[in-house]
């Protein structure tokens, strides 16, 4: 009888072309986790992400849910995950779940962190998980700007995918501005997001923190519905899938997620 796991695990997508398997490479997370799944079950088995993150980019814990026949414990399957998984891709906890529970269908909301290194002085041991943005940053003027991103709004012009209408329509629920150090981190937490709309809105951002854009452009931007009003696209290796939120109660699919 087959049964229902939701695994959660951690990432480093530097070498990765991304999530989602492909026909043309065996760099991918997705394709990682099904050939080695279907290996130590000796069975067919199709993992699904909570999402589809992009080549280099990295996750703190991204959900995956798998279907498969087996008598072996979540701790015993775990420990072999663990064993064999490759060193850039760490296996974080399993569990059994409810028979209907899908990692992306039962998602309602994701929090993005996308990292900028924002000095002049080399960052060598961190180098693959940030931007290096030398030019000098104003972290409040970022701050105020990401405020204007919060609500419900049609994010066509922060992305690179086909969606439009109301299929570009997604809630920000908040928008953080930190600064430590030479560290700004920018949190991004929605219902969604489109493609490329995290390292879209990041570079936007970042044009009005070296004061090349406006705090008050974000609204004609969003208005405009104009990819070519945006800013420019922030690299992969910046941004991380930090969080995966569900609902309280098991057994109630939330929205679909990008």
């Amino acid at each position: 009888m087959k049964r229902t796991f939701r695994l959660t695990l951690c990432y480093d997508g530097t070498r990765y072309r991304g999530w989602q398997k492909q026909g043309n490479t065996d760099a991918t997370i997705q394709g990682k986790l099904e050939t080695l799944l279907s290996r130590l079950l000796s069975q067919p088995v199709a993992v699904h992400g909570s999402g589809r993150t992009d080549a280099g980019v990295h996750a703190r814990a991204q959900t995956a849910s798998f279907r498969a026949d087996t008598a072996l414990s979540c701790a015993e399957l775990l420990s072999a995950l663990r064993e064999y998984l490759p060193e850039d891709i760490g296996a974080l906890s399993l569990q059994e779940a409810p028979e209907r529970f899908h990692a992306r269908l039962w998602a309602r909301e994701k929090t993005y962190v996308y990292r900028v290194w924002n000095s002049a002085e080399p960052c060598v041991f961190e180098r693959k998980y940030v931007y290096v943005y030398p030019r000098p940053l104003d972290a409040a003027a970022m701050a105020r700007a990401g405020e204007k991103l919060r609500g419900r709004h049609d994010f066509s012009a922060f992305s690179t995918g086909k969606k439009t209408g109301g299929e570009a329509v997604r809630t920000i629920y908040d928008v953080s501005v930190e600064q430590t150090g030479p560290e700004i981190r920018l949190t991004f937490r929605g219902d969604g997001f489109l493609y490329n709309m995290v390292r879209i809105l990041t570079g936007t951002l970042l044009e009005i923190g070296a004061g090349d854009r406006s705090e008050d452009d974000v609204e004609e931007i969003l208005a405009s519905r104009d990819r070519a009003r945006a800013g420019f696209t922030a690299p992969a290796r910046g941004l991380w899938l930090w969080d995966v939120g569900y609902a309280e109660k098991p057994g109630e699919p939330g929205e679909k997620l990008s």
